[in-house]
């Protein structure tokens, strides 16, 4: 059972109220389930969304969900019809026969513009029918802009599954410069959002665990407000020369000494439970990115 539009979520309050934010019913309480005409057209036009859900024990993912552009649309203002769902080896594939809680991302590097849903999903025939909850916009902040100039393959496979980290992996994720984190609670929804910075802003710090910055941004701290109450992430990183996919699952800690880490506000050290590495998920040779102004330095 989805929370009740405008109750605030205790995971949000508590993490602002430590970081001194002050503003009342600042956070996920204040978006709305109805999708404006402006974000129904925003959404026709994209060809990527980047999807987070818990699986049956609980464990949360993200992955990528693929298509022409059309191949999502709003059908009214309040449903979504996505002409996709996750495929095999995607962690995500076979979740959502089945209602569930899904977080959606709809983003578009090239221009750095956002939208997040937040609602629930269910498969329909070969669609994935999702009821929105929470739509928003975010800011242009830390995304790299770049543009796909291929095609996703038609068939994706595995390329590897574990429970700890081989240097091909530690390179990849310590060269990113995006990747994208799914939370979730019971009873408040899950969310999936975007997080950026230059190469070398995610520390692998063994082979089991990897820390990442908190950088400055809206304040509605959503991913971290999810985190309080539940320790469950999903970690998703694109490896967009190659059109790989890595899908982490595990326990995210939220510390608030950031130490000597540049524009850190808090770290978040992440504890691997799993991994899948997939290929033939996202469109390969995309161009290369430029990164934004006010990425801090690593």
């Amino acid at each position: 059972m989805y929370r009740q539009a405008g109750m605030r979520h205790p995971g949000e309050v508590a993490v602002q109220r430590r970081a001194g934010v002050r503003a009342e019913n600042h956070g996920s309480s204040r978006t709305r389930p109805q999708i404006p005409e402006p974000a129904a057209d925003f959404l026709r036009d994209q060809h990527l969304l980047v999807a987070g859900a818990a699986d049956d024990a609980g464990r949360m993912w993200a992955g990528l969900l693929t298509g022409p552009a059309g191949f999502a649309t709003a059908k009214d203002d309040r449903t979504i019809v996505i002409g996709a769902f996750p495929a095999a080896p995607d962690p995500l594939h076979g979740l959502f026969e089945r209602e569930r809680d899904l977080g959606l991302l709809a983003i578009e590097p090239a221009t750095r513009r956002r939208m997040r849903v937040n609602g629930t999903a269910v498969r329909t025939g070969t669609t994935l029918v999702v009821r929105t909850e929470q739509v928003y916009s975010n800011c242009p902040k830390y995304i790299q802009t770049r543009e796909p100039t291929s095609s996703p393959s038609a068939s994706p496979a595995i390329a590897g599954h574990g429970t700890t980290l081989t240097d091909r992996l530690h390179a990849w994720i310590t060269t990113a410069d995006t990747f994208f984190i799914a939370t979730g609670v019971e009873g408040l929804g899950a969310d999936v959002s975007h997080r950026g910075g230059n190469p070398g802003f995610v520390r692998v710090t063994g082979p089991r665990s990897l820390t990442f910055p908190d950088y400055a941004g809206n304040l509605m701290f959503m991913t971290l407000g999810n985190l309080e109450l539940n320790p469950a992430a999903g970690l998703l990183f694109v490896d967009w020369e190659r059109g790989d996919t890595l899908h982490l699952t595990g326990r995210a800690e939220v510390s608030w000494d950031p130490g000597d880490v540049p524009g850190a506000q808090r770290l978040v050290h992440f504890t691997l439970d799993e991994y899948t590495h997939a290929t033939g998920t996202s469109a390969p040779g995309w161009t290369p990115p430029g990164y934004h102004r006010f990425n801090p330095p690593t």
